[in-house]
């Protein structure tokens, strides 16, 4: 099978494809924050959130429900913050995703990526990497909110977690998108073959 990548374009599909996979997995999953409330643990993500408190009818009290799920509207995402952090990590995921799949695509379709295709598709991943570490800047903002206050022993405040931490989604997101912005960004200078030049 042809391929239009160089050595290096081959190591840059298979990084590039795993960074996006990393920054996505972390992305969608409820773990960015984890605290307790009535004594279970709970946990919260950008748009998503494990164990919730629900009135229970029979027995008069508030009990917490232990499962995961997405807010119910895009309006019911506890801050503002944690809504732009919603959006802008989701567009730069899915430039991150774009990036990955083509660059996969490239290992297998001869004449797919050129070099100047290489150094757009790195573009686009600088642009992803900091659209994603913008949403990871601005999600800490969103901890003064009332619900994650409940979780955190009333002490979180914008960049103070209280009785909570950070958890693995967090990390696996942010760290995806900065090996994304800084290594994938250089190898795909060098991940295109050099066009052949046919004279006519």
């Amino acid at each position: 099978m042809a391929s239009s990548l160089t050595c290096a374009g081959v190591v840059w599909a298979l990084l590039s494809f795993l960074c996006a996979a990393a920054s996505c997995v972390g992305f969608f999953m409820p773990y960015w924050l984890l605290g307790s409330q009535m004594d279970k643990p709970v946990s919260f993500g950008t748009f998503r959130r494990c164990s919730y408190p629900v009135r229970d009818e029979e027995r008069q009290a508030t009990v917490m429900l232990e499962q995961c799920g997405r807010y119910a509207s895009f309006q019911g995402i506890p801050s503002l913050e944690w809504r732009i952090c919603t959006v802008v990590t989701g567009v730069g995921c899915g430039l991150l995703l774009l990036v990955g799949l083509t660059a996969l695509m490239g290992c297998c379709v001869s004449d797919l990526i050129s070099r100047t295709i290489g150094r757009v598709a790195g573009g686009m991943q600088f642009v992803g990497g900091l659209l994603i570490g913008s949403g990871c800047a601005l999600y800490p903002l969103g901890w003064d909110s009332e619900e994650v206050r409940q979780t955190c022993s009333n002490s979180s405040d914008q960049f103070v977690l209280g009785s909570c931490e950070i958890g693995w989604a967090y990390y696996c997101t942010g760290s995806g998108a900065a090996a994304a912005m800084l290594v994938c960004t250089w190898l795909a200078c060098f991940a295109g073959k050099k066009q052949k030049q046919y004279p006519y």
